[in-house]
């Protein structure tokens, strides 16, 4: 990919309309396009960053069995009625709409009960379960403020996951596998030495609590006690005595922090598997009713909590596992032909290459490639003569190295 070729242009002006840094920073640098508050369109280097949390989210899930699957976004009123949860007075951020024939429908905000509508066809017996399945796609949230860019969105991508259980013991085990696969993807992410597993309630859903996994930063709307030594953290709504003897906390081993919630599961028990008539019948023939949990993670909400957490004054720094490129190639001067050389080698060496080819002053190329926060800027010039210049985005040091030991250092 060239800068020359590319869709969106890098801008020096803050939007006006924007209060998040995160936003700001995104639509500046073109990853991002803001529709209308809460609704943004993710343009090419913006969608590279979204596909790659995905791939990590994906794999991990994977791991722990899980079946992908993709639910629709138009929901039926009905199967919603039976949990109670169509009312507007229980859930209060629904968009509805209505088809030609006057039949009113929901715009999908989560996904419990289709899921469990579309397993009814399908899992009558204990030898169906347990079972994973999830799903990487769009939520609708008629979120009354949308304040916080890509971080609150009334439109966001979401990966969640639905566990299947035949007992409470094996739920339990269900849950910490996922709960493992959950520290593993904020570790690949970069985030795993900010992010705790949070203690909070567990709502409408369970008398159990259910775990957020909050991420530390100062724009957070969340206050949770951290236990440091233990990685656990309580949120502030639960931070009880009683409920700190449950999770074997000691209030004076807590620290208080600001935090975003990055991703949450919880416990469902058997509300609605049991309102929407999913049961198996055991081995002795015994019609028994089936445990579910609930798995989240916003996927464009963790690429606005990487914007937030990584960035500094010179634009947005992203790891290297989810960044757009890994390297930002800059020729200066009469070096088409050596750039060219090295662009390719990069490229066949499986290193993912911008080459900002654009005929402009070196100074706002190199401010192009600190705000995209692109990890790795490579220069091409005349005065290096066969060396080539490597720059780490989050370091001063300059390295001047020859091709080889370019594609050494990067592969």
């Amino acid at each position: 990919m060239r800068v020359s070729q590319l869709f969106t242009k890098t801008s020096k002006n803050i939007p006006a309309d924007e209060q998040a840094k995160n936003a700001q920073l995104l639509i500046r640098a073109g990853y991002i396009h803001k529709e209308m508050a809460g609704v943004y369109a993710y343009l090419p280097l913006g969608l590279r960053v979204l596909e790659n949390i995905k791939r990590i989210v994906r794999e991990e899930m994977n791991s722990v069995g899980g079946q992908e699957l993709l639910m629709t976004t138009l929901q039926p009123r009905d199967i919603w009625g039976k949990t109670n949860r169509w009312d507007d007075e229980v859930v209060d951020n629904w968009f509805k709409t209505r088809l030609k024939n006057d039949t009113e429908l929901g715009v999908g905000l989560t996904h419990e009960e289709p899921i469990v509508d579309a397993l009814s066809s399908y899992v009558d017996s204990y030898k169906d379960l347990p079972l994973y399945v999830y799903q990487i796609a769009p939520k609708f949230r008629n979120e009354l403020r949308a304040k916080s860019g890509i971080l609150r969105g009334r439109e966001f991508l979401m990966k969640d996951m639905y566990s299947f259980a035949r007992t409470q013991a094996e739920h339990d085990e269900l849950y910490e596998k996922a709960a493992e696969a959950y520290t593993r993807i904020f570790d690949r992410l970069g985030i795993g030495d900010r992010t705790y597993r949070t203690a909070a309630d567990g709502g409408y859903f369970t008398e159990r609590f259910s775990d957020e996994y909050q991420t530390i930063s100062e724009v957070g709307e969340d206050t949770i006690y951290v236990d440091e030594a233990k990685k656990l953290a309580v949120n502030k709504e639960i931070c009880t005595d009683e409920n700190l003897v449950k999770l074997g906390l000691k209030r004076e081993d807590l620290v208080e922090k600001r935090s975003v919630e990055s991703g949450n599961i919880f416990p469902l028990e058997s509300k609605y598997s049991d309102a929407l008539g999913l049961y198996y019948t055991d081995e002795e023939g015994v019609r028994q009713s089936i445990i579910m949990g609930c798995y989240g993670i916003g996927i464009s909400r963790v690429m606005g909590v990487l914007a937030e957490v990584f960035a500094d004054g010179k634009g947005l720094v992203w790891p290297e596992a989810v960044a757009p490129f890994k390297v930002y190639l800059v020729n200066i001067g009469d070096v088409v032909n050596k750039t060219t050389d090295t662009y390719d080698r990069l490229q066949k060496a499986g290193v993912e290459v911008l080459w900002d080819d654009r005929e402009t002053r070196p100074g706002e190329k190199f401010a192009d490639a600190d705000l995209l926060g692109i990890p790795y800027r490579v220069v091409v010039s005349e005065r290096l003569g066969d060396k080539l210049e490597l720059k780490a985005r989050t370091g001063d040091k300059i390295e001047e190295l020859n091709l080889d030991e370019l594609l050494k250092h990067l592969a």
